[in-house]
């Protein structure tokens, strides 16, 4: 392996580790509210369900413009919230249409079941999100190389 591939492995690796860690706050926050909802209103599971992981998202963006991709070209913001927003919508569709199987297909309607089946749409919208955000949403500046300095004297 080249130097500059690993170099470029070490890179995606600590991004990863950085949209895991916004994406592992946004789940705390996604089943929080989630069970909040689910627990002390009268929604349906699934209506709180969606509310839960549009809250999760507004978080995520705040996180990940911030933490993740603070370093991603600051141009075109409209641009990157609409397209944000767009993934995430998609990533909403992934994440509770995998619930609505779990709750509604196999009739898991308890507390640790249902729970259960929302994890599972998170992890599966999370891989779509990863290469969705990482693709078209955050996009970094240009690169430039280095300009080769020449030792004193020659």
């Amino acid at each position: 392996m080249s130097i500059a591939s690993r170099g470029r492995l070490v890179d995606l690796a600590r991004e990863a580790a950085r949209f895991g860690a916004v994406g592992v706050c946004g789940i705390f926050v996604n089943l929080g509210v989630y069970n909040l909802l689910r627990d002390s209103t009268s929604l349906l599971v699934l209506q709180a369900g969606v509310i839960a992981t549009l809250t999760a998202v507004a978080f995520n963006y705040v996180g990940f413009r911030w933490f993740t991709y603070r370093h991603c070209d600051p141009r075109r913001r409209l641009r990157r919230v609409a397209l944000f927003l767009a993934f995430s919508a998609v990533g909403v569709v992934i994440e509770n249409g995998v619930f609505y199987a779990a709750t509604r297909g196999l009739g898991w309607s308890s507390p640790l079941r249902s729970s259960t089946g929302k994890a599972v749409g998170i992890a599966l919208a999370t891989a779509f999100r990863f290469w969705a955000y990482r693709t078209w949403v955050f996009t970094l500046l240009p690169s430039f190389p280095e300009p080769t300095r020449q030792p004193a004297g020659e």
